[in-house]
C-alpha cells in the first residue's frame, strides 16, 4: 500500500505479511527511526504544499503513512509479548519514547488540525460517506484530547507526561512477566502432588524436563497455577502457590524486590490525573469516558452498584454454601482464599457429578478449532482454511485465511498462538497485524493476531482444553471476527478501530454464548480417542453448572471495575493514589471473599495499568448487556437462523467503528438494549 523503502530491513516491508523468521532485535530501532523520519518529512510537505484539502489529498496520504508505521511496529509489539527476550525488550523500550513523541507531535500538529477543520466545514464533507465523516469527526476530537489547543508550555508538559507513561506502563508489564517467570517450585515425587489429574502431572513433568530437571516443576504460568489451585490436596502447597501468584511484582511474597510495581503504579496514576487536568477534565475517569458510550463516572458507578445490589446477596449465599461443604466434607473448618478453587471443584463434583476433568477429553484442541471454524462458517457465510508457508514466530503458530463462501475471495487472515510457554505474556488477547484499508483501487485486507495461554500438548498427546479455555478461545475469536469481517474501507474506523471501548467486548462475549448450546457444542465437542459426541448426561450436567457460583464470579468482576473507576475518578494529588485503601473500601462494599493482607492483586492488574482498560474495566459488564441481548435474538428466532446471522454480520461486525455502537446495536436488535438477558445469563433473573 505504501512506497517501498530501499532497505534490507524486514520491518520495512510495505506489502504482504511480516517475515517473522527474519526479524531480529537489531532491526527494530533503525526501522522505527527511518519510518518516523520519513513520515515527519511527508507530513510537513503535505501541510505546506496545499492551500485547500480534500479526502484524497489529506486523509488518504495520512492513512498510508500510519500504515507504514503500523507495519514496522506491530510485529515488534507482538513479538515482545509472545517471544520476549532481553535484546528484544531493550530494542522495544528504546523505541517507546520515540513513538510517544511522534504521537503527541501529530496530535498537537496545528497545521494538520486546521486541515481537518477545513475539511469538516467545507463543501466536500456532506458528500463523504458515513465512515469518512466519522473519521474526520474522530480526528478533530482526538486532536483536542491530545492538547492541540493548549498553550505551548502545557503542550510541552503533555508531551513529557505521555512519554513517561509510555515507559512506565511498559515497565509495569515487564515486572509482571519477570516476577511470573522467576518463581518456580521443584517437586521430587508425585506423592507431594496428590489430587492432581494425570494431564496436570504430565504438564509439570514436562516443565521439569524442559529445564533439565527430574520430577515435577510448578510455575506461575496459568495452566500450572490453575492445576494446583483446583486439584492439589495439600493445603500448604496451595497456600505457597497462591502466595507467589497474588504477590507478583509487589513488595510482598517470594519475589525479587526489583520487580515491585508499587511506585510505578503511584506514578502512573499521578501522571494520568495531571494529563486529564491539563486537558480540562476533572479526573482521568472523565477523560477516559470522552470516547466511550458511558458519559460520566457517576453513570458507570451507578450501573455497577445496581448489579452489585442484585449479586452480593446471592454471592454471600454461595460462599456460605461452600464454607459449609468444606467444613463438612473436606475438613477445612476455616476456608481460606487458597482453598476456594479446590473446595469449589469438589462441591461441583458432589452437587452436579461434574468436574472440569470430566469434560476435557471432549475438547481436544484441534477439534475445538475446527468446530469453531465450522460454527463461524455457518453463522456468517464464510469459509476458513489454513495457509501454509507463512512465516511465524513459533512452531505452534498456525495461519488461516477467511474466504467469502460464495465468491471464494479472501476477506482476512489471522495467526493462532494458543498455548502457554516461557517468555510469553499471560492472558489472552486479539491484536491488529494489518488493518483493512482502501486507497484508490488498492485494498489491504485485515489480519489479526489471536493469542491464548491454554494448556499445551504434553508428551506428544493432543492438547485437551477445559470448558473455560474453550470459552476464552471463542471470546478472542469474537474480537478477531470484529476486526476481520469489517467491510469499512477507512482504516481509522475499520474493524475494532474507532469502536467505543465499552462496546468493543460485544462480539467477543457474544461468541461465548455458543459454548453453552447443544447444537453448537456438537460442532466442536468430541472425545479425543473415540470421536464420540458429548453425552447428553454430561451436557445436562454442564448446563446445570452454568450458574454455579456465578454471583461470586460477578461480584469479583464488579470489584475490579469499581476499583478501577474510583481509583481514576477520585484521585487527589494532595493525598496520593491510596491504591490499597481504595481497594479495601471497594472490597468492603462488594467482595464476599476477603483476601489476606499480603494479597497484591493490583500489582498484576495489567488491564488498567498497562493495557487499554484504565477507567474502562467496567466495559466488560457494560458490553455484556449488549452481547447477552444480541444473543437473545438468536435464542428467540433460531440459533442458526440465516437471516439473524446475516443481520449480526452486517449490522455489528461489518460496521466497525463507522457509526456509534448504539446505532449498530439498534439496527440489529430493533430497539434499545435490555439488561434482562444479562441477568438471566448470570443466574440473577427474577
Amino acid at each position: 500500500m505504501t512506497e517501498p523503502m530501499e532497505t534490507n530491513n524486514p520491518l520495512l516491508n510495505t506489502h504482504g505479511l511480516p517475515c517473522f523468521a527474519d526479524i531480529k532485535p537489531e532491526h527494530v530501532e533503525p526501522a522505527i527511526d527511518q519510518v518516523l523520519a520519513a513520515n515527519r518529512q511527508a507530513i510537513k510537505a503535505l501541510t505546506s504544499s496545499q492551500k485547500s484539502f480534500s479526502w484524497e489529498s489529506l486523509v488518504n496520504p495520512l492513512s498510508l503513512l500510519d500504515d507504514q508505521l503500523s507495519r514496522a511496529w506491530s510485529p515488534v509489539r507482538h513479538l515482545n509479548s509472545v517471544m520476549n527476550s532481553e535484546s528484544l525488550r531493550e530494542a522495544y523500550n528504546a523505541c517507546l519514547p520515540k513513538l510517544s513523541d511522534y504521537a503527541t507531535e501529530m496530535g498537537q500538529n496545528m497545521a494538520l488540525f486546521k486541515a481537518y477543520e477545513e475539511l469538516a466545514s467545507g463543501p466536500e464533507f456532506n458528500n463523504l460517506n458515513a465512515a469518512q465523516q466519522t473519521v474526520i469527526n474522530h480526528a478533530l476530537r482526538d486532536f483536542r484530547l491530545s492538547g492541540v489547543d493548549l498553550p505551548e508550555e502545557r503542550k510541552i508538559r503533555y508531551r513529557e507526561i505521555a512519554q513517561e507513561l509510555s515507559r512506565l506502563t511498559a515497565k509495569y508489564e515487564e515486572n509482571v512477566l519477570d516476577s511470573t517467570q522467576s518463581w518456580q517450585q521443584h517437586v521430587g515425587s508425585a506423592e507431594a502432588l496428590s489430587g492432581l489429574p494425570e494431564y496436570a502431572l504430565n504438564l509439570l513433568a514436562q516443565n521439569a524436563r524442559q529445564r533439565d530437571l527430574e520430577g515435577f516443576l510448578i510455575t506461575l504460568e496459568f495452566p500450572s497455577y490453575y492445576a494446583i489451585m483446583t486439584f492439589a490436596d495439600d493445603p500448604a502447597l496451595r497456600e505457597t502457590v497462591y502466595t507467589a501468584y497474588c504477590t507478583r511484582a509487589s513488595d510482598q511474597g517470594p519475589h525479587d524486590a526489583a520487580y515491585d510495581n508499587s511506585e510505578i503504579m503511584n506514578r502512573i496514576l499521578a501522571l494520568r490525573h495531571e494529563q486529564a487536568r491539563l486537558l480540562g477534565f476533572a479526573s482521568y475517569a472523565h477523560l477516559s469516558l470522552a470516547t466511550k458510550m458511558a458519559k460520566t463516572p457517576e453513570e458507570v458507578i451507578s450501573f455497577l452498584e445496581d448489579l452489585a445490589d442484585r449479586a452480593v446477596p446471592a454471592a454471600r449465599r454461595e460462599l456460605e454454601e461452600l464454607r459449609e461443604f468444606a467444613a463438612q466434607h473436606l475438613q477445612l473448618e476455616d476456608l481460606q482464599p487458597w482453598d476456594i478453587g479446590y473446595a469449589a471443584e469438589k462441591l461441583r463434583k458432589q452437587a452436579y457429578d461434574l468436574s472440569q476433568e470430566d469434560l476435557k477429553p471432549y475438547f481436544p484442541a484441534d477439534h475445538v478449532v475446527r468446530g469453531l471454524f465450522a460454527l463461524v462458517e455457518k453463522l456468517f457465510a464464510v469459509r476458513i482454511q489454513e495457509k501454509t508457508g507463512v512465516s511465524v514466530w513459533h512452531e505452534d503458530v498456525r495461519y488461516y485465511e477467511i474466504l467469502d463462501k460464495q465468491s471464494g475471495a479472501v476477506r482476512a487472515g489471522f495467526y493462532f498462538d494458543l498455548y502457554a510457554r516461557r517468555h510469553k505474556r499471560g492472558g489472552a488477547w486479539m491484536d491488529v497485524c494489518l488493518n483493512r484499508m482502501r486507497v484508490g483501487e488498492q485494498l489491504q485486507l485485515p489480519v489479526a493476531y489471536m493469542t491464548c495461554n491454554s494448556t499445551p500438548p504434553v508428551d506428544g498427546k493432543p492438547a485437551l482444553f477445559t470448558h473455560d479455555e474453550v470459552l476464552t478461545l471463542f471470546h478472542e475469536f469474537g474480537h478477531g471476527l470484529h476486526h476481520m469481517l469489517t467491510q469499512v474501507d477507512c482504516a481509522d474506523v475499520a474493524g475494532i478501530n474507532g469502536v467505543e471501548w465499552d462496546a468493543v467486548e460485544l462480539p467477543s462475549q457474544f461468541m461465548e454464548n455458543w459454548c453453552w448450546e447443544r447444537e453448537a457444542l456438537d460442532m466442536f465437542a468430541a472425545h479425543h480417542e473415540t470421536g464420540e459426541s458429548l453425552p447428553q448426561e454430561l451436557f445436562d450436567k454442564l448446563i446445570a453448572t452454568r450458574h454455579f457460583q456465578a454471583a461470586m464470579q460477578l461480584v469479583r468482576q464488579l470489584e475490579f471495575a469499581l476499583f478501577d473507576m474510583r481509583l481514576h475518578g477520585e484521585y487527589d494529588p494532595e493525598r496520593g493514589a491510596l491504591i490499597q485503601e481504595t481497594l479495601d473500601r471497594i472490597r468492603a462494599q462488594v467482595a464476599v471473599v476477603k483476601p489476606p493482607s499480603f494479597n497484591r492483586f493490583q500489582h498484576g492488574f495489567s488491564h488498567i495499568f498497562a493495557g487499554g482498560y484504565a477507567a474502562g474495566y467496567y466495559s466488560y459488564k457494560w458490553a455484556e448487556v449488549l452481547s447477552a441481548d444480541a444473543f437473545a435474538r438468536f435464542e428467540e428466532e433460531g440459533l442458526f437462523n440465516p437471516s439473524v446471522g446475516a443481520s449480526f454480520l452486517q449490522q455489528i461486525l461489518e460496521q466497525g467503528g463507522s457509526r456509534p455502537a448504539i446505532d449498530s446495536f439498534k439496527a440489529f436488535r430493533g430497539r434499545d438494549p435490555d439488561i434482562e438477558a444479562l441477568l438471566r445469563h448470570s443466574g440473577l433473573a427474577a
